[in-house]
């Protein structure tokens, strides 16, 4: 049965006060509770159980655990002949933990996959991720040509899972190449998968499939305790 009345958090709550992601409204789809805080112990003890934050500015925080939800593997990444023609050509380098919050600004504005800006990734969305990054939780991935960031993404690791959360592109198949470089290393570090969110095309391209939501949260049970790569990223890691 479906729970119309949406679980109100307020900043003094523990981070277990989340509702079961069960509970979850169907439309919009995942939608579990609003208010609270972007404290490190909430957003982390959320991503432990399946739960983010995306909202807009002006507005409570939102919390989501949408039913299905999308992933990627390692092991099921797609690289199409085009876009391996086009990494073999080179031209660019690929960092990681660069240049965190210039990914951040990056996301936020404009791109070529939304010209109109991602208005959801506000100044206290920024700072809360700007946090997890000093505190080694939060990494970002970046592609740069001539000296500048053109294209990137930035999550979240917990254990073995990379929790990814936006992703930008200036020049095309500059986040194709971003996360096609990512998940390569993902693998090698011992990581199982990549939390996706929501399906896309743009993903699906990519390799990203659906899977249940019970399904999802018992991954990220199985494999959030596992530690399997401390601190900063780097690409010779």
């Amino acid at each position: 049965m479906q729970n119309l009345a949406l679980k109100r958090l307020r900043p003094e709550d523990p981070p277990s006060a989340f509702p079961d992601p069960a509970r979850a409204m169907r439309e919009p789809d995942g939608l579990l509770a609003v208010g609270g805080d972007l404290s490190p112990e909430r957003l982390l003890y959320g991503y432990r159980h399946g739960i983010f934050p995306w909202y807009d500015a002006g507005l409570p925080i939102l919390w989501w655990s949408p039913d299905p939800r999308a992933m990627i593997r390692p092991d099921t990444l797609h690289i199409s002949r085009s876009l391996r023609r086009r990494m073999r050509k080179g031209g660019y380098d690929i960092r990681f933990d660069n240049a965190f919050s210039e990914v951040m600004e990056g996301c936020a504005g404009p791109r070529l996959q939304h010209p109109e800006g991602g208005t959801w990734i506000n100044g206290e969305m920024k700072e809360a991720y700007g946090r997890l990054h000093g505190l080694g939780h939060a990494h970002s991935a970046e592609m740069w040509q001539d000296g500048a960031l053109v294209g990137g993404l930035y999550g979240v690791a917990v254990g073995r899972v990379f929790f990814g959360e936006s992703m930008f592109s200036r020049v095309t198949d500059a986040s194709k190449i971003v996360l096609a470089t990512l998940m390569q290393h993902l693998g090698r570090w011992g990581y199982a998968f990549m939390d996706c969110q929501m399906q896309t095309e743009h993903l699906k391209s990519m390799g990203s499939s659906p899977v249940p939501r019970a399904d999802f949260l018992a991954l990220v049970a199985r494999h959030c305790d596992a530690s399997v790569h401390d601190g900063a990223w780097r690409s010779e890691s």
